[in-house]
């Protein structure tokens, strides 16, 4: 941006125009009436312009005056209208001798309605996405576009693009008091127009920012928002979107989510490793996910952000699907695919945090104003980045409509929001002296806690929409509603369970026995909270290595541990949360900037692995009693929790109708153990419905025939019992078939 020295010999308004410092520019351009009754001074400033006439639509031309050298013109009219309701158009000829017609955008009247931004500043506007941002519309008989941005302690606000030469001089917008808002319609824009806001500080210091309330982006690392206007005809998903308006409970109902980070699901190698697209995801991604049998896709954030590295979670749009992968439209039809196949898409969404990138919120006037301006309070020491203001109305309008935008506009069936412990506590990762506790003296962040409780609140508003939290302390009441104390959420994911069976699961099976307890302990807390059950991308990233890599033994024990700990994550009470990539035992480490390894599905071991987690999938869907009392304690019952000695674990899942019941046994060892008793509520028939170790899954295809039947034998509590051929490192789910 070059430097503007004012022309001290022109009136100073002029002046501070030329020099981009003047933060009433409707005070100066556009018309004005003069002493003169009945005649009209219009004023433009037009730094590529040599001459200039004023045109009126069936009254001629008018040439105007040069005022100042920098480019400002100034012309009469002899009319009777009012202002904002003259007519004119200003044909410019430019310095290279082209001429061209626009309309003046300093003839127009502020466009913004009072109400919403009353609602902005008082922190209650859930869809301030409608009225900020820039927006495709038709004032009078002009096609245009309007902007409109927060930044209170700006001292100059302009719209700059290709349209004026990315030239702060040329659009300066109107501030509308007291709400802090800078608005501006520039007619002959239209979408597709990149863009971006030069703000000028109290202090002088100019940037230029992408716009907040953006839906699209340049493609990383170009940063300027582009003029979006949403296509007719997207949507084809109105039975899905029907369908989750009456399931407004999903506590009981399956829930099985497949983890995407849609960068490196698959690459197109042939094409210098280019991403895959939205459109081409929606084709490849969503009959894979459906054929495995999945009920969930869950994005890492897709909400755009400049690094890569950071997999999505240091965000800069919070109102853009990335641009890495197509357009907004796009992402629709993704989305759209997803729910004509059946799959729920979640979201990841990050209102704990953004990044200093200076092009995005970062001190966005030149002052905090999305952050605290207290490091001790604005800053995230491990992330190096910036904590939002909780307590700013306005920022709560914007995260609140943020939240609001995905759910309603891209039909996002929930969201999952990423580091709730971060937000919850001032103390978060801080030492002694570097947090400022609370009114009261506390550690509790009480304006997080208040902006958690109203966008869970908002959110399941929403018909059949769902949120989760990754919450990775014993915070009371994360899943619990609003007006019983809790936050609100209607998941966690449970964060104990997963260190504890991980843990047991990498070792030596020989060892086990010495740490039965990092299994069953789950079940003390199980009903605490409504609980997802993740496996997901943290667990396969900075060094903790695959999956299949914190497995024990040889090849065939790996997979064969972790063939029965997926049994057990399945049979276990909770929602099922799995990483790509996981399902067919990917051997090296997740990398965000690379494809799976989809090869390795030529060898036995990975596809049988794939296979399971499809049946496990599908059977899980067809049990009622693997789900549909999940957060209930008649829905489970242990068999026999204490056989530390064999680590086998046995237990029963029930459905609302008690009969209808299945039994889950696992044996953690490597050693097949034959004639193993347990006891059984009911006499009959038990059906093998899974047996992870069966040859379709690459085991070594040890089993019960099918079934065994039960004997009037008394075990462990109860009346009945089987005896049961054990397979090495597997688990058996068996369904009770009344027989007689």
């Amino acid at each position: 941006m070059p430097t503007h020295t004012p022309d001290l010999r022109v009136d100073p308004p002029i002046a501070s125009l030329v020099a981009a410092a003047n933060g009433d520019p409707f005070a100066v351009l556009g018309p004005h009436l003069t002493e003169r009754p009945g005649t009209l001074l219009v004023r433009t400033f037009q730094p590529r312009a040599v001459e200039i006439e004023l045109v009126r639509p069936g009254l001629g031309a008018t040439a105007m005056t040069r005022v100042h050298p920098a480019g400002v013109f100034e012309g009469t009219v002899e009319t009777e209208s009012q202002p904002l309701l003259l007519d004119y158009r200003l044909r410019l000829r430019d310095g290279d001798g082209t001429a061209h017609e626009i309309d003046d955008p300093y003839r127009y009247g502020p466009l913004m309605n009072e109400t919403d931004l009353d609602l902005f500043a008082r922190g209650e506007d859930h869809r301030a996405y409608r009225h900020l941002g820039s927006h495709v519309m038709t004032v009078g008989s002009a096609a245009g576009v309007h902007f409109a941005v927060w930044a209170p302690n700006a001292a100059r606000v302009s719209v700059v693009g290709d349209f004026n030469g990315w030239d702060g001089r040329v659009n300066p917008m109107r501030l509308l008091l007291p709400y802090g808002v800078w608005a501006i319609f520039i007619p002959g824009l239209r979408a597709g127009d990149c863009y971006k806001y030069e703000v000028r500080a109290g202090s002088g210091e100019v940037v230029q920012k992408q716009d907040p309330y953006g839906t699209r982006f340049e493609v990383p690392p170009l940063s300027a928002t582009i003029v979006h206007e949403a296509q007719d005809g997207t949507w084809n998903d109105q039975w899905w979107m029907e369908e989750r308006r009456n399931a407004n409970r999903w506590l009981d109902r399956p829930m099985s989510t497949y983890e995407v980070h849609l960068g490196s699901w698959a690459r197109v190698p042939e094409e210098a490793n280019r991403f895959l697209t939205y459109r081409e995801l929606a084709d490849k991604l969503v009959p894979y996910v459906k054929d495995l049998g999945f009920t969930h896709i869950e994005l890492l954030p897709v909400l755009e952000h400049p690094f890569l590295g950071s997999w999505g979670y240091q965000v800069t749009g919070f109102f853009a699907p990335t641009s890495r992968f197509g357009t907004p439209d796009d992402f629709r039809a993704l989305v759209d695919a997803c729910h004509r196949a059946g799959i729920g898409v979640l979201l990841d969404w990050v209102p704990g945090h953004f990044p200093r990138d200076a092009h995005a919120l970062a001190r966005f006037d030149g002052t905090a104003l999305y952050e605290h301006a207290d490091p001790r309070q604005g800053e995230h020491r491990d992330w190096g980045t910036l904590v939002f203001n909780y307590g700013r109305n306005e920022v709560r309008s914007f995260l609140l409509s943020s939240a609001r935008y995905w759910l309603d506009e891209l039909h996002i069936d929930g969201l999952r929001v990423d580091a709730v412990a971060s937000m919850l506590y001032l103390d978060y990762s801080r030492k002694a002296g570097d947090w400022l506790p609370n009114q009261y003296g506390g550690r509790e962040n009480l304006d997080a806690i208040d902006f958690l409780r109203k966008m869970n609140t908002l959110a399941h508003q929403v018909p059949g929409v769902i949120t989760a939290a990754e919450e990775s302390t014993a915070w009371p009441g994360v899943s619990r509603p609003v007006y019983l104390g809790g936050l609100g959420f209607t998941y966690k994911w449970n964060m104990g369970w997963m260190h504890d069976i991980l843990q047991y699961a990498s070792l030596e099976p020989i060892h086990r026995r010495w740490w039965h307890n990092q299994v069953t302990f789950s079940m003390l807390y199980a009903y605490h909270e409504n609980f997802i059950l993740p496996f997901s991308h943290d667990e396969v990233v900075h060094g903790k290595g695959s999956m299949i890599g914190k497995m024990p033994g040889d090849e065939w024990q790996r997979f064969a541990n972790l063939r029965a700990l997926y049994t057990y994550q399945f049979t276990h009470p909770g929602k099922k949360l799995l990483f790509m990539g996981d399902e067919f035992g990917q051997v090296r480490e997740w990398n965000y900037d690379g494809s799976l390894e989809w090869d390795v599905l030529q060898y036995p071991v990975h596809g049988g692995l794939q296979r399971l987690v499809g049946d496990l999938n599908r059977l899980y869907r067809a049990e009622p009693s693997l789900y549909e009392l999940d957060y209930e304690p008649s829905g489970f019952q242990w068999i026999d929790c204490n056989d530390n000695e064999n680590s086998v674990f046995s237990f029963i899942r029930r459905a609302r109708d008690r009969g209808d019941f299945t039994v889950t046994i696992l044996n953690f060892t490597p050693v097949p153990r034959t004639a193993y008793r347990i006891g059984v509520p009911e006499p009959g028939r038990y059906r093998e419905m899974l047996n992870s170790d069966s040859a379709l899954y690459a085991g070594s295809n040890m089993g019960n025939a099918g079934f065994v039947a039960s004997e009037p034998v008394a075990a462990h509590g109860q009346p009945h019992s089987i005896v049961l051929v054990l397979p090495p490192l597997a688990g058996l789910v068996l369904k009770w078939e009344r027989t007689g």
